[in-house]
């Protein structure tokens, strides 16, 4: 009886190990897919990555395309409180209650304001910043304040038309589209930014980036002059690596598939 216990014993004991050796084994040869979590620029919403996140997740990636708030889908939640910090708690609080780790995070033009302050709040959650011809906004600066005088005043007209609430959107021509169908498509779904986001300084209480690896990508067809001194920038910095698309500024509408691929490849590095 004792020593079929024992055996019995023995037996488990030796099928216990052979699973987990069989587990670890199997959790060491499963390659582990990116989790990306894009956000969009002034005026767009989630919306915008349609493709781009239906191809990253056919590869078998997880992707996360908030909307901020104010914005697209959620236009109808708009308050004149909504500011910079608003949108920066917006990617924090999604990141944190969908417990995300090891994000590659992706801020479209103004978003690069917004996944710089997220990094000052949650490094240990991002594996790295990818700014897709996006702004470089460093602390104490706004969206606003690094654009030129020209654009600036603008802005500033633009946005009287709504007593400084929002800035009205601009045409989808603007940002670089220029097929007929992709331009109804886009300007269907254009909201106004809330104003105080572009206007509310961004506070970081890290050095940029909060030591994080960082990317940019410049869409260089054509170049939009108010993002060439981001592009220069960081490409002649040793803190970043730098890539070139050759797309207009909304690369994620006109050229999804090379978008695809470029973040695919830096995701994996």
């Amino acid at each position: 009886m004792v020593s079929n216990t024992i055996k019995s014993a023995f037996f488990y004991l030796l099928l216990s190990v052979l699973l987990f050796i069989k587990v670890n084994s199997y959790a060491q040869i499963t390659p582990k897919h990116p989790v990306f979590v894009l956000v969009h620029g002034a005026w767009h919403g989630g919306w915008c990555w349609q493709k781009v996140g239906n191809n990253l997740r056919a590869q078998g990636d997880v992707v996360y395309t908030p909307t901020l708030s104010g914005m697209g889908e959620h236009k109808n939640t708009f308050t004149p409180t909504i500011n910079l910090d608003t949108h920066i708690t917006d990617i924090v609080n999604l990141i944190i209650m969908e417990d995300l780790h090891d994000v590659v995070l992706v801020g479209h033009s103004y978003a690069g304001t917004v996944i710089a302050g997220v990094a000052d709040r949650i490094p240990e959650r991002l594996s790295k910043l990818v700014f897709l011809d996006a702004m470089i906004v460093k602390n104490g600066q706004s969206a606003f304040s690094v654009q030129p005088k020209q654009t600036q005043d603008f802005i500033l007209k633009e946005a009287e038309k709504d007593k400084n609430l929002t800035v009205p959107a601009f045409p989808p021509e603007a940002f670089g589209i220029t097929n007929t169908k992709e331009i109804k498509w886009v300007k269907e779904k254009l909201t106004p930014q809330p104003y105080k986001t572009f206007t509310q300084p961004l506070i970081l209480k890290h050095p940029f980036g909060n030591h994080l690896p960082l990317v940019y990508i410049a869409c260089t067809n054509p170049e939009m002059a108010v993002l060439q001194k981001f592009s220069a920038e960081t490409q002649n910095s040793k803190e970043w690596s730098h890539y070139k698309l050759h797309s207009g500024h909304d690369a994620m509408i006109i050229m999804p598939k090379e978008l695809t691929s470029l973040l695919k490849s830096i995701g994996k590095k």
